[in-house]
């Protein structure tokens, strides 16, 4: 059995009352007066920060000779002044809009990891791998995250749209919707209600498979026979065609919706290689932790070599993906689709290329070597860039909608990923002491344990 150490437990309150702290300084931060925003913005035009003309005031003409043109340059005066209160806030706005979309992000991510996890260790039972089945304590461990933070992610997504002023979908704000044609078309589907109700289905959907399969799990580990195996195989079937719809339409709702105006028809897709991948790196990291303890002696270099092998697989696949939906929109040329990467390409240009280089560049040089993928410190520096690359990834999809030009990393990103990485780490290793961390009477579980090339 293992043991939660005093001091990773310390470490993982530590992380969290740090990151409540800097959470809340972000909010407490973040709500700038109108005068504010107009100075930073003059200091801005005046340093050549593109704001010049929203940021200073239209100065009428001192000496006007004709009533036309006095009255003409009142209407113009009253215009640029109308522009430019309207541009202060939604400035403002976008400012407000930060600590909510640095807490979002941090949300969405660990959750991911955790659905990613899930899905691969149903794919596990379903195909009858031979290999994974000592391996299955810590997916089960990680996936008791999915609860929690998939219910954290749909709560601050509803908040943002009712306590807050419509920080991340601007499809809840009614007065938005009211003078947009197209948001006003997908009402039938982007409306609070609907969110809400198609959000908690997922939740109890994942939650449900995650609590039958780990009971079947324990379960099986004293039966006499192998219908608790038969059961979860039997469940795992049926949740992966249940994930399939259900993590499409969540990439819809809680990652697309915040561009309403724009869409992917592999979205769905491109989101579930990042999660998929950033699972799998957890399971490698984890293992290689629990291994320095002196647990997981079972685990040898050929289960690391195929860990290593899926991360370096999908993360290929998860490029294969970025680049389809890239390339498509771009040679398309539609306004309304290519709009979504000139944003980025025009405020996001670093992490949005930067990413790419982590999620694809990094790990096919340093995994492509069979030799490597068995040294267990080269694993972890890759994996820990690999999760990185998919924390920008996700960071990317949220950030240009919701505080445009608006974004840097600072306190309340920095403080959110240690808000949630230390709730992750509570919740998944005090899930490790539940249960033996090697599954005791699994129909494979003598060919993993033999496992080698």
């Amino acid at each position: 059995m293992y043991t939660f150490s005093n001091k990773l437990r310390t470490f993982s309150f530590i992380l969290m009352i740090l990151g409540l702290l800097g959470v809340g300084y972000g909010f407490m931060t973040s709500h700038k007066s109108f005068e504010d925003v107009e100075h930073l913005l003059e200091a801005e035009a005046h340093h050549g920060g593109g704001h010049a003309e929203e940021a200073t005031h239209h100065q009428a003409p001192a000496h006007n000779t004709h009533d036309n043109a006095e009255h003409n340059t009142h209407n113009a005066a009253d215009a640029h002044a109308d522009e430019h209160t309207k541009h202060v806030e939604h400035v403002m706005h976008q400012i407000a809009n930060r600590p909510w979309a640095a807490l979002y992000v941090a949300a969405f991510f660990f959750m991911m990891i955790a659905l990613g996890t899930l899905a691969f260790y149903a794919i596990q039972i379903a195909s009858q791998a031979g290999w994974s089945p000592v391996l299955f304590r810590i997916m089960e461990a990680i996936t008791a995250y999915v609860l929690p933070g998939a219910i954290i992610v749909l709560l601050i997504a509803i908040a943002s749209g009712t306590i807050g002023h419509y920080n991340l979908f601007i499809w809840m704000d009614p007065e938005v919707v009211a003078h947009d044609k197209l948001i006003q078309g997908k009402t039938g589907f982007l409306n609070l209600t609907g969110f809400t109700i198609r959000g908690i289905v997922f939740i109890a959907g994942w939650a449900a498979y995650r609590h039958f399969a780990r009971k079947f799990s324990i379960a099986q580990d004293t039966a006499d026979d192998n219908s608790n195996y038969k059961k979860s195989f039997r469940i795992a079937a049926g949740f992966l065609v249940f994930f399939i719809y259900t993590e499409s339409m969540m990439s819809w709702d809680w990652i697309m919706s915040v561009d309403p105006h724009w869409f992917s028809t592999l979205f769905g897709w491109y989101v579930f290689a990042s999660m998929f991948v950033s699972g799998i790196t957890t399971i490698a990291l984890i293992t290689l932790y629990l291994k320095t303890k002196g647990y997981l002696e079972f685990v040898n270099e050929n289960h690391l070599h195929d860990v290593a092998k899926f991360m370096f697989a999908i993360s290929i696949f998860w490029t294969y993906l970025w680049f389809s939906q890239f390339m498509l929109i771009w040679y398309s040329n539609i306004p309304e689709e290519v709009t979504y990467f000139i944003a980025r390409f025009n405020d996001y240009k670093l992490p949005f290329l930067g990413m790419v280089v982590l999620n694809f560049v990094f790990p096919i040089l340093m995994l492509m070597s069979a030799d490597y993928k068995r040294v267990p410190w080269f694993v972890v520096m890759t994996g820990l860039v690999i999760l990185l690359g998919h924390y920008i990834d996700v960071f990317n999809m949220i950030m240009p909608a919701t505080v445009g030009d608006r974004w840097s990393v600072g306190i309340p990103e920095i403080s959110s990923i240690l808000l949630f990485a230390g709730l992750f780490i509570f919740v998944v290793f005090t899930a490790l002491t539940k249960a033996p961390l090697l599954v005791k009477r699994y129909p494979f579980r003598k060919e993993s344990e033999e496992f080698h090339y």
